[in-house]
Parts: C-alpha cells; sequence; structure tokens
C-alpha cells in the first residue's frame, strides 16, 4: 500500500492543502464575496476584484485579512520556517483568490522544496511545472530516479540524505541545463560511480557535491572530474577516499580550473605547493594513517591505602593502571606490525553481563579474568572464558559454592562488556604504570589502514576510551609443612644465642653493638626476601576494575578536521579517606620529594572545601595529511 505523500506531485499538493487557500481569511466567502463581480461575466473580468468602497457591513477588507497572515500572534500565521512563495501564496489568496488555479501553479512554481516527506518516487507530474529550475528533494526514501520525468528547466537538483545506490540512473536522461547536483549522504558505493560524472551527461556543471558517500577510488573519480570544464565547487569530504594522506594535494593539482574544494578556498600558494603531484597519482600507495596519543591520567583514587598489611602468608597486592581504546582491525592483523614497544592488544573473550544477584558480597561487581604474561612482553592476546572463579581476597573457593555445575556457572566471574571490542575491532592497551597522582602514558601509535570503508565506518561510530585498574593478589608459593617454619626458627635461635654471648662477653657495650648487629642480620635477611620473592610467589589471575569508560567522537576526521583533541571526564571517583591515607603515607617518605611537602602536615592539605580533581585522560587522534607533493611522494610512494 502506498503511504500518502510517497510521489513528489502528491507531497506537492499536500503542501498546498496545508497552506489553506481556499480557507478563511484567504479564498473566497462571506467575508469577501462582494468584491468580486458575478462569474456571467466574461472571463478576464473574474480577476477583477470590486473596488474597496463596494464593500458591504460585515465583511473584512483586504488590510484586515492582510493582518491576520501577517501577525505573529494570529492564529492563521504561517507556521515557523515557511518559505518566502508560502508567504506570497498566502497574501495573492486574499488579494486576488481567482488567480490560484493549477494553470498558474504549473507556470509560478520556479522552485520546490520537498524535504522530509517520505518521498520515494519522482513521479512524471513534475513535467508540468513549465519554469521549475530548482528542485529539492533531500532527506527522503528515494532509491532511484527516472531522469525522464525531471523537467529540463532545471538548474539545481539536490537530493541530500536518500537511498541512492548508483548515479546511473540520473544520466538516462540529465537535465541539460543543470548546474548544481547534490548528492551527499547517499549510499554510492564502487569504482564505476566515477564513470557517470563526465562532461557527456553535465556539460555545464559547475557545482558537484558528493559528500559522506563510500566512494574509494580517488585517481579514478578525479580523471573523471577533469573532464568537467565549468566545475568550480567540488565537495568530496566523508568518503573514505577523502582519508588518504594526499587527497588535497592530489585533486587541487589534478583539477586546476577547481575554486572551493569541501567548502574551503584554493589558494595559489596550496597549488603551488602541489605542483606536479596530481601526474604521481599512480606512484602513491592507497592508505590512510592515523596517529593516537594518549597523555596524562589524572584524578585516580589510589586504592592500595585500603588495603591490610600483608602477613607471612600473604596476600601481597599490587596495583597498575592503563588505558585502552578500540580501533578498527586491518585485514592482514597489526599484531606483527607493532612489536608492543609503545603498546600491547588486549583482546578478551566476548562480552557478558554482570554477575547475578545471588553472587556473594565479597565477588567484586566488576570482577573478570584476563591473562598476560607483563606489561614489557609485548604483544598477548587470548579467547575463551577460564573455568576458575576470583575472589578479591585471595583465590581460595567461594563460600556456599553448590555441587551443580549451573551453580557454579553463576559464580564464575563476567567480564565487563567496556573491555570488549565491538565485531570488526582491535582492543588496544598502553603499559601498565604504577599509582601516582598523574599518571603518564607517554603512548603513541600509527594505525596504517588500506581498507577505506571500514574505517569510515569505524569513525562514524567513535571509538571507547577505558581506564582499567588492575590488581594481582600474589601467594607464598607451597612448601613442605616441615620445611616450612625450620629457618625462620633456626635463625631466629642463632640470633638469640650470639646475642647472649656477646652480652655476657662485652656487657653493656657489647650488648650495643650487639643489638646493630641484629638490625644488620635483619635487614639483610628482609633484602634477601625481597630478592627471592618473585621467585617464590605464585599469582592470581588479575583483577580488573574500569575506573572510567566514555566515547570519544570521530565524526570530525571525516568532515576535514585533521585532528580530534579531547580531554575524557568521567567524574570524581576519588574520597576524602583515601586521599588523607595516601597523603599520610606519601608524607613519610625519605625521598627528596617527601621532605619538600613534610614542611606542611598532611591534614592541612585537604582543610576547607575539599574538591578532589575528576577522573581524566587525554586522548589526541590525528589523521595524517601530507603538506606538499615532495612529502606525499617520500611518504606514500610504492
Amino acid at each position: 500500500m502506498e503511504t500518502p505523500g510517497g510521489t513528489v506531485s502528491a507531497a506537492v499538493r499536500e503542501h498546498l492543502r496545508q497552506l489553506c487557500l481556499r480557507e478563511f481569511p484567504c479564498g473566497t466567502g462571506s467575508w469577501n464575496k462582494s468584491r468580486f463581480l458575478p462569474r456571467t461575466g466574461r472571463t478576464w473580468r473574474e480577476l477583477i476584484p470590486r473596488d474597496e468602497e463596494a464593500v458591504s457591513p460585515g465583511e473584512e477588507t483586504v488590510e484586515a485579512l492582510l493582518g491576520l497572515v501577517r501577525s505573529p500572534h494570529s492564529p492563521w500565521a504561517l507556521l515557523e520556517g515557511s518559505s518566502a512563495e508560502d508567504r506570497f501564496l498566502r497574501e495573492l489568496a486574499i488579494q486576488n483568490p481567482l488567480m490560484l488555479k493549477d494553470t498558474f501553479f504549473y507556470s509560478y512554481f520556479r522552485s520546490l522544496r520537498v524535504v522530509d516527506k517520505q518521498v520515494s518516487l519522482v513521479d512524471k507530474d513534475l513535467l508540468k511545472f513549465l519554469n521549475l529550475e530548482e528542485l529539492v528533494l533531500s532527506a527522503n526514501q528515494i532509491q532511484e530516479i527516472d531522469a525522464v520525468n525531471l523537467p529540463p528547466t532545471l538548474k539545481v537538483l539536490e537530493l541530500y540524505g536518500n537511498e541512492i545506490r548508483s548515479m546511473e540512473c540520473l544520466c538516462t536522461a540529465p537535465p541539460p541545463r543543470l548546474q548544481h547536483l547534490g548528492l551527499g549522504h547517499n549510499k554510492l558505493l564502487g569504482p564505476l560511480e566515477s564513470l557517470y560524472v563526465t562532461f557527456n551527461h553535465w556539460p555545464n556543471l559547475v557545482s558537484l557535491d558528493l559528500s559522506f558517500n563510500d566512494l574509494t577510488d580517488l585517481q579514478g573519480m578525479i580523471a573523471s572530474l577533469s573532464t568537467l570544464r565549468r566545475l568550480r565547487l567540488l565537495v568530496l569530504q566523508g568518503n573514505p577516499l577523502a582519508l588518504l594522506p594526499y587527497y588535497r594535494g592530489f585533486t587541487i593539482d589534478s583539477l586546476s580550473q577547481l575554486c572551493v574544494l569541501d567548502d574551503i578556498t584554493v589558494s595559489p600558494s596550496e597549488k603551488h605547493q602541489f605542483r606536479g603531484l596530481g601526474r604521481s597519482g599512480d606512484l602513491l600507495a592507497r592508505q590512510a594513517q592515523l596517529v593516537v596519543t594518549i597523555g596524562n591520567v589524572k584524578g585516580v583514587q589510589d586504592t592500595s591505602v585500603l588495603d591490610p598489611e600483608p602477613g607471612p602468608q600473604g596476600p601481597f597486592i599490587t596495583y597498575s593502571y592503563y588505558v585502552t581504546y578500540d580501533f578498527v582491525e586491518e585485514e592482514e592483523g597489526e599484531g606483527s606490525e607493532y612489536g608492543g614497544v609503545l603498546a600491547e592488544i588486549v583482546m578478551p573473550s566476548p562480552s557478558a553481563e554482570q554477575l547475578a544477584e545471588d553472587i556473594p558480597e565479597d565477588v567484586p561487581e566488576e570482577v573478570f579474568e584476563e591473562h598476560e604474561d607483563s606489561a614489557e612482553s609485548g604483544l598477548s592476546s587470548q579467547s575463551g572464558e577460564r573455568e576458575d572463579s576470583l575472589v578479591s581476597g585471595g583465590s581460595a573457593p567461594l563460600p556456599g559454592v553448590a555441587d551443580s555445575a549451573e551453580e557454579l556457572a553463576k559464580l564464575r566471574p563476567r567480564r565487563d562488556p567496556r573491555l570488549c571490542p565491538s565485531p570488526g575491532t582491535v582492543l588496544f592497551s598502553t603499559v601498565r604504570k604504577p599509582w601516582t597522582d598523574v599518571i603518564p602514558c607517554s603512548y603513541e601509535m600509527q594505525h596504517t589502514l588500506k581498507d577505506l570503508v571500514p574505517l569510515k565506518a569505524f569513525l562514524l561510530a567513535g571509538t571507547t576510551v577505558t581506564i582499567v585498574e588492575e590488581k594481582i593478589l600474589s601467594w607464598p608459593a607451597v612448601l613442605p609443612p616441615v620445611d616450612v617454619p625450620l629457618p625462620a626458627k633456626k635463625g631466629k635461635g642463632e640470633k638469640d644465642k650470639k646475642g647472649k654471648k656477646e652480652k655476657d662477653k662485652k656487657g653493656k657495650d657489647g650488648m650495643d653493638t650487639a643489638g646493630k648487629r641484629e638490625k644488620e642480620v635483619a635487614k639483610e635477611q628482609k633484602g634477601s626476601k625481597k630478592k627471592e620473592l618473585p621467585k617464590e610467589l605464585r599469582q592470581d589471575p588479575p583483577i580488573l576494575r574500569v575506573l572510567g569508560s566514555g566515547l570519544v567522537v570521530l565524526e570530525p576526521l571525516l568532515a576535514g578536521e585533521p585532528l580530534v583533541s579531547e580531554v575524557c571526564n568521567f567524574g570524581v571517583i576519588r574520597t576524602l579517606e583515601t586521599d588523607r591515607l595516601t597523603s599520610l603515607r606519601d608524607s613519610k617518605n625519605k625521598n627528596k620529594r617527601a621532605k619538600k611537602e613534610k614542611t606542611k602536615p598532611a591534614a592541612a592539605v585537604y582543610d576547607g572545601d575539599y574538591q578532589p580533581q575528576p577522573l581524566t585522560v587525554e586522548v589526541q587522534i590525528q589523521l595524517n595529511q601530507c603538506r606538499t607533493a615532495e612529502e606525499a611522494l617520500r611518504e606514500f610512494a610504492l
């Protein structure tokens, strides 16, 4: 069933009906009937209104009726945003309503704007508009156009925001006088589209807008556009081909007559900088380059101050922090290119929902597993889920665990969806860093991509940036029960015996010497334990907690902006309690920085209003663009 307004002519008729040109205060009726001659006279007399003096009592004057349609407070006023043609027709319907016939409309309209009216068909009734020069059919549902139904008098044709997949339908009988063609935000795809933008089809074209389609063949498109001798304004931004580093320079040098490219005036200096690049198009690699930079992370809460001191049996807890972002995946795989010098790829299992409500309270809400060798081990990846469960306090089994497989599955920790990349993307991660008030990530990654259509889709969707806290629990290695206490007792006994002998032998002075010796021995033992700690400890799988996550909009890169720079703000996660404990701990350190801070009491740092710093991270994503022809040939020559 065809929806109302499915054709252009039907949409025009509906628009005229909504103008109420034959209803009060327009048209003819009891409010102005005496102003017009009876219809028994000659035809030309129908258009002659009576003099104003002939208006009978009870009827409205022309000025009064015009005031009703012109006043913004009148119930008969035009809707906001109405065109000049609408206002003219309403006033004409008051001054001389007998002129408004079909023949008048078809000859009067030189511009038709049918925007967002669910039009899907350009019908042949459009040919009745004999003087139509501008046709705007944007934001509709048009997939194809029979060019035979377009008036040959057209000079401007705009079809933005439709569903046109090819320009071939327009080239069967294109309007010969057309000067501007707007096909932005459609679905044009494929190298064959360049065949339909030649001089043979559009001999008088001055302006062409093909922005935000899926055109990828820059060389082929520019070769066809070079045949349009009168072309002065061109818009190609938003297409995958515009992501190439040498796009602007190559286009400017190839189309010497061009005045404006992507709404930016082509300057003489640009023409000079890119001179000769158009002849080297076949020597340039067809790939885009983007550089992702992640700077400082601020406002991270120091969670370690809330942990108890580890006992002889552990757990020994360490924290580290890193930032992740997702980026489109190259077909050949990106793991072999980066080497893990600046980053590592994290590929967790598919996302799942959080734990069920019946999970014990001591299980963290955002606990999930991820295996990695170390922060400096380069690229690492994993797939699948592990079968063991994690508890924030250690590796002991969860209390009250049932025997059935279903209950165990419910208690198994789930991955946080915010750390799982979307389909077709890879999750990148900065190197793990310990906690500081300002955590410098110092991360930079260059992404080189050849498949430009998925890259455009990714830039439209944006990337998700996430700050993660990684908590690792370490435990002493399991040793035989007999061997565990003996070394400690033996060392303690020997120290006691040695202390007694030295005390009896040397008296008071000897006692002081023995005390010093005992401290030195204890210090040596403590140092030896620290050295041997990594060898004797076993680590649980990391417990990851998402501190903040948000979307970074990358669409400006498609619209011509070379750089997206943003400070992602995830709100305040720090508390007064943890900040006081952190400040107290730092004040006791014996390094130079702590000595400077020791001059001011730790509690004084938070006197008055407590205003903690929000959790933020600095993110920049830059689209590489060549500035000269020499740079393009040097960087991207095959």
